[in-house]
């Protein structure tokens, strides 16, 4: 990122540091011309990965629930707690954007904007439009709310099917994994690209970038403590009728080890341990609750999305209108369940979000360079939501967790 930010100063024509003529000559003529390109060629490694991942990772992340009709209350309870307070989340970051525009005002790429996509969005045109006529056209033209809503259905439909599905669930299952490997792959790239893109967007928008990332930075830690600290704390106390504040002393060490490996994944295995053990919740209702929630469940990610979808909107001096915005916060729900759970994941999926309303991919440069440390924090939200929906779920089950009662 400082790598990034100092050639973009060396390298921008209107800025003139003292003393640094001769780098500022040799930094245009040798890395100039190979910039633009680096970071270019980052983010279509980026936009390579969402078809495959997306249609893998969705059905997969359905198929592995088992027989949607065999679910039962446990499932059905589940999943609308996990829809429910990821709806919550969303909304919280689009209210909180619209309040702040942590986009408008100070640096403005209005005038480098690549061309955007301007379409009419209406209630109906989002309704049909989340049923592909043609997958593989949805796919081919990066159509991808109706791709999702294809993956979920051929996800639902193969857990009903028995043994004739299996070999396509396997098929799937090994496409995920490669996916997923593939995804680390070009995670790892993440340097490379954050300095490519960084000194990019200094040479486009100045240095005075950097006031509004700070204020998107800000937004999107907000939001996050609004849905960690109110949003899922009430439910905790109104549903679940619990403390909010003991059940958290009880989860703690999984909340912190996600914050520092910032992957919801790698932190399964130690956040079942505190629910059963430390919270005393069923492993008949954590075996199911966390796993899936691991899979789909993803409050904060999706809070970030839209957040970044709208800030990079108002920096190109895009005016998203409100059926754009609602076509964000599906987009953004949705993706969130094929989000994986590894570091700077989300970069994949909001690539989904901003695609869905015509936004240029350039955009996420802008927000690279604070990523990995709001990648901690949602990931922490992550977590606690998926160990909050499972106390709520085993209160809504009958059951009492005999360390958290009264």
């Amino acid at each position: 990122m400082v790598a990034g930010v100092v050639v973009g100063l060396l390298i921008n024509p209107d800025i003139h540091m003292p003393g640094t003529g001769f780098l500022e000559g040799a930094f245009r003529t040798a890395l100039g011309p190979l910039i633009g390109p680096v970071g270019a060629m980052f983010i279509k490694l980026l936009k390579m990965l969402i078809v495959p991942l997306i249609v893998a990772s969705i059905i997969m992340g359905v198929a592995r629930v088992g027989d949607i009709r065999k679910l039962g209350a446990l499932g059905g309870r589940t999943f609308v707690f996990y829809i429910l307070t990821t709806f919550a989340s969303v909304a919280v970051g689009l209210v909180l954007v619209n309040i702040i525009q942590p986009g408008v005002g100070g640096s403005s790429l209005g005038a480098v904007a690549p061309d955007v996509v301007h379409t009419k969005v209406t209630p109906s045109s989002i309704f049909l439009g989340m049923v592909p006529s043609n997958p593989v056209e949805a796919a081919a033209r990066g159509q991808i709310l109706p791709l999702i809503v294809f993956s979920l259905l051929l996800g639902a439909v193969l857990t009903t099917i028995g043994a004739k599905g299996r070999p396509l669930i396997d098929m799937f299952d090994s496409l995920n994994e490669a996916m997923m490997r593939l995804t680390g792959w070009i995670i790892r790239l993440t340097p490379v690209g954050v300095f490519a893109l960084i000194a990019t967007v200094i040479v486009e928008a100045g240095p005075g970038i950097f006031a509004n990332v700070g204020k998107y930075m800000a937004t999107v830690l907000l939001g996050l403590t609004v849905h960690a600290l109110v949003t899922l704390p009430l439910l905790l106390w109104f549903v679940g009728r619990v403390r909010p504040r003991t059940f958290a002393s009880r989860v703690a060490p999984a909340l912190t080890t996600a914050f520092s490996t910032a992957s919801s994944s790698a932190t399964l295995p130690l956040t079942i341990e505190c629910v059963e053990k430390k919270a005393g919740v069923s492993a008949r209702v954590s075996s199911f609750v966390l796993p899936l929630g691991a899979t789909i469940n993803m409050d904060g990610t999706a809070l970030y999305e839209s957040v970044a979808a709208v800030f990079i909107a108002q920096l190109y001096g895009v005016d998203l209108s409100f059926g754009q915005q609602v076509l964000v916060f599906l987009t953004a729900t949705l993706a969130a369940i094929g989000a994986a759970g590894i570091p700077s994941a989300g970069l994949v999926t909001l690539a989904i979000v901003l695609g869905a309303v015509g936004l240029p991919l350039d955009g996420i440069g802008m927000i690279l360079a604070v990523d990995r440390i709001l990648d901690m924090f949602r990931t922490s939200v992550n977590v606690w939501g998926d160990a909050t929906g499972c106390v709520v779920v085993s209160r809504l089950e009958g059951e009492d967790a005999p360390t958290l009662a009264g």
